[in-house]
């Protein structure tokens, strides 16, 4: 796909942290620079990472009622100034005189389309008066969508009554067990989440930002130690968690950081999120086996820090159920409880 060569200044709030001119940045404010420009010094590779996939059908709808005439990657966030809901990072050209107000999201009238794809949807997207929509930046694999409800952006997902069950279970066991979750409720056939950034009130900072696509476990504690070691203990909490309820799908845009918009200071981990793999997703879990992936992984990196096992947190099968039931969706609680204990007693505390 033809690219449109662009040069342009990358903000956060109305602050200059950067100019891009000519395949070269310069930095003004690096204390601001969002973390994926302190490692990759190429502006245009950070404005792809915040496209929406070219692959879902649905962005090539969004694309197509919005006109977008250059639809690459670079261009489809251009074409919203590379903003996001969950940071306040933005481009503008070079001599412009656009506020970070002017352009921050204030509609969701794309909403219907991204995350339904219908004719009807299209059309009515194709004739809307608005064309600044946070769905052009809705990164991830899956149909999704942003919705303003009383003032706060929430991500809408189809699922599957499974993949219903996984992410409202887990979002309430990794609570009960004083994790901090993501907010997660269920909404007319789809699976809704809370933004945690508080409408970019905080940076989030994806992990891949910092660790491209590695996502090792012990190269992840080595960037952490050393970038924000508060993070640690809700990093490993996190990776319990994965492993008691069998998700596969922790990679490095699906955990990070978050970051004061004011100094640039890293905070602590974002609240965990996304679990539509996991669980019962796609089908009640086998008994584990001394192969399982995910538990060698866990019990190997344990092993090495042993000072970790104060994490692993203390619970019973009466915990399972007791949220199984509190959520009312029918599923076979006992086999879902049973299995949980047998990874659970797998751990090597």
């Amino acid at each position: 796909i033809y690219m449109v060569e662009r040069d342009y200044l990358i903000l956060s709030g109305d602050t200059l942290v950067a100019k891009w001119d000519c395949g070269l940045l310069t930095v003004y404010c690096d204390e601001l620079l969002p973390l994926y420009l302190k490692r990759v010094k190429d502006a245009d590779l950070w404005l792809e990472t915040r496209a929406i996939d070219s692959h879902r059908a649905n962005s090539r709808l969004l694309k197509k009622a919005l006109k977008l005439k250059d639809k690459d990657d670079i261009s489809t966030a251009y074409f919203v100034h590379g903003a996001t809901i969950t940071d306040n990072y933005w481009v503008k050209p070079l001599d412009s005189v656009l506020t970070y107000e002017d352009i921050r999201f204030k509609s969701d009238a794309f909403s219907l389309l991204a995350l339904k794809g219908t004719y009807a949807s299209f059309d009515k997207a194709a004739n809307s008066i608005y064309t600044n929509t946070p769905e052009l930046t809705n990164t991830g694999s899956f149909e999704k969508c942003w919705r303003l409800v009383n003032g706060n952006w929430w991500i809408y997902k189809s699922a599957t009554h499974r993949e219903l069950f996984s992410e409202l279970f887990i979002y309430r066991f990794g609570k009960a067990l004083g994790m901090n979750m993501a907010v997660y409720e269920q909404d007319k056939r789809c699976i809704r989440t809370l933004d945690f950034t508080n409408n970019a009130s905080f940076n989030f900072e994806p992990a891949f930002a910092f660790m491209a696509d590695n996502e090792d476990y012990e190269d992840v504690l080595k960037a952490l130690t050393t970038l924000c070691p508060q993070a640690i203990d809700d990093y490993v909490r996190m990776i319990i968690l994965d492993t008691i309820v069998a998700n596969p799908d922790r990679h490095t845009a699906n955990f990070g950081l978050l970051r004061s918009i004011k100094t640039g200071k890293l905070i602590g981990l974002a609240p965990v999120f996304d679990h539509n793999m996991a669980l019962i997703s796609h089908g009640y879990l086998p008994t584990p086996s001394r192969y399982d992936l995910l538990i060698n992984s866990f019990n190997k990196f344990i092993a090495s820090h042993p000072e970790f096992k104060r994490l692993i947190p203390n619970f019973d099968e009466d915990l399972i159920i007791s949220i199984v039931n509190d959520l009312g969706l029918r599923v076979k609680a006992r086999e879902v409880a049973n299995n949980i204990m047998k990874r659970y007693n797998m751990i090597k505390f």
